[in-house]
């Protein structure tokens, strides 16, 4: 039997609004050790999902972490996952949108995330794999 992406997922979920600044969301995520956070705008009700990847390419560009806010750097065109996904249809939705991290969604509400990091813990059934990969920059 597949291994599922409710088997797989972080059920704690590092939820953002889109005025945090990038140091702010940087902040919380390296404190929750997390290379992801949910934005939740109540303004458009929708979900976004800024990442690691984001905060780095504002740096990259010269752009001031305590200026630019997470609103500017959030990804809203998201694919989202179900917990009944297999991790493969999970691992092929990262791989072809070129992503790292799915919302899994319940009824509408983000219950978790899923990244590769936790995919490949669970295809592997180490926690070896995963200090791997972090290493890698994963």
């Amino acid at each position: 039997m597949p291994t599922l992406v409710r088997d797989a997922m972080t059920t704690v979920v590092l939820t953002i609004g889109p005025a945090h600044t990038l140091r702010q969301a940087a902040s919380l995520m390296s404190a929750r050790r997390v290379g992801a956070a949910v934005v939740l705008d109540p303004d458009t009700s929708g979900l976004g999902i800024l990442t690691e990847r984001d905060i780095l390419n504002s740096l990259g560009a010269g752009q001031d972490p305590d200026e630019e806010t997470s609103q500017s750097h959030t990804t809203t065109d998201v694919v989202f996952a179900s917990e009944e996904w297999t991790l493969e249809q999970a691992s092929h939705a990262m791989t072809h949108g070129g992503f790292r991290h799915l919302i899994v969604l319940r009824a509408q509400e983000p219950v978790g995330i899923v990244s590769v990091r936790d995919i490949v813990r669970c295809w592997t059934g180490s926690a070896e794999a995963v200090e791997t990969v972090e290493a890698l920059g994963a």
